[in-house]
């Protein structure tokens, strides 16, 4: 499998599309409208220009199957690092998102030398979520236990999550 991490991009919409349906954003509130779908479009392709982190679509064989990312954020009043993914559902199974994580850790451990930068990567999967929360087990992730949590940030809605936790100054950094 030759798996790669491609840069958020204007042909990478085709992708969002494909993620926002009902069964991939079951745990996170459901599809949104068109026009919230290009909102978070446009936020993601924004996202370089701001330093706080970097979305990418998935790429397995050159085909778009996912997308995963990292950006800056503020959780119980520290500065850390977030991240989150989908694997399209007929690509499921394979090993693509743990994949894709690995590599995504290595990305975010880099940006963590920056001075200044957040020396933890977390990720708040739904509860429900059990393939999700079993892959954070299997990047190396402590379980902190379980948290409500704002998503999408700034929209007071709460979903209840688990709290993992990667730290990006320990070993492999």
């Amino acid at each position: 499998m030759d798996l790669q991490l491609e840069p958020w991009s204007e042909s990478a919409l085709a992708l969002l599309r494909q993620i926002n349906t009902p069964q991939m954003r079951r745990h996170v509130g459901g599809p949104e409208t068109e026009k919230e779908l290009l909102a978070r479009h446009r936020r993601y392709l924004a996202m370089p220009e701001t330093g706080r982190g970097r979305m990418f679509a998935v790429l397995v064989d050159g085909e778009a199957v996912g997308s995963i990312a990292y950006h800056r954020r503020e959780w119980q009043g520290r500065a850390v690092y977030e991240t989150g993914w989908n694997v399209l559902p007929a690509h499921q199974g394979r090993g693509i998102a743990a994949a894709a994580g690995a590599a995504l850790v290595a990305v975010v451990r880099e940006a963590a030398r920056r001075p200044g930068a957040p020396t933890a990567l977390h990720a708040f999967p739904s509860v429900d979520n059990a393939p999700s929360n079993a892959l954070c087990g299997r990047l190396g992730f402590t379980l902190l236990g379980p948290c409500d949590f704002e998503y999408p940030a700034g929209s007071g809605t709460l979903m209840r999550s688990n709290d993992w936790r990667l730290d990006l100054t320990g070993p492999g950094a």
